[in-house]
């Protein structure tokens, strides 16, 4: 059985020999890396294939948006070794206009990750099967995860009685935003208005 510092040992050690340039995460009870997205297929195929890890399960791929970063999106792998009862999680950084290599090759489950991401973010796969849209429709317009996405959308969809199907157009909003006042009337405002310190002497 492996443990999870033998396993860290084993990671780093292949790391090193194939000068893989690894960064220790710390996240929890997972074993944790951040790589470079280059080197990404090798180490997750040597996660895979070696006999003392066997991380054949790719439990979730997914996404997230840092806008403020140089590298805004963050990807996670998360893998699983059935025999040893590990876990492993490894993290790539990448730009808008970056392509991310496509992991099908070593896992096969990764294409509809891969579909969902681009979807709700816009990153794209280099040498991924179907790289479609997964949950949005097909004239979708931009992608709803990314932070700047707006909250209404570009188009709604209506039923157009005289053409008998629907259609999309842009969204009109009814009125301008606003900045609501949430102070309740009868507790007064929370600050002390001029004058009023006085009351209580």
């Amino acid at each position: 059985m492996t443990t999870k510092e033998d396993a860290i040992k084993i990671v780093e050690e292949f790391s090193k020999s194939e000068n893989i340039e690894l960064e220790k995460l710390n996240i929890d009870d997972f074993i944790s890396y951040h790589v470079k997205h280059e080197n990404l297929l090798s180490i997750l195929g040597f996660l895979k294939n070696s006999p003392k890890l066997r991380f054949t399960v790719l439990t979730d791929l997914f996404a997230a948006d840092f806008p403020s970063r140089n590298k805004r999106f963050e990807i996670g792998y998360n893998l699983l070794s059935l025999e040893q009862n590990l876990r492993v999680l490894l993290k790539i950084s990448v730009d808008t206009e970056e392509l991310v290599p496509s992991v099908n090759s070593v896992f096969s489950a990764s294409c509809w990750y891969e579909r969902e991401i681009f979807d709700m973010f816009g990153i794209r796969f280099k040498d991924c099967p179907d790289m479609r849209r997964i949950l949005t429709d097909y004239g979708f317009v931009g992608h709803p995860l990314r932070k700047d996405f707006p909250l209404t959308g570009y188009l709604e969809v209506e039923y157009d009685a005289g053409l008998e199907q629907v259609v999309y157009k842009p969204v009109e909003l009814v009125q301008e935003f606003r900045k609501f006042d949430f102070l309740s009337p009868w507790k007064g405002p929370s600050y002390v208005l001029p004058g009023d310190e006085k009351a209580t002497k």
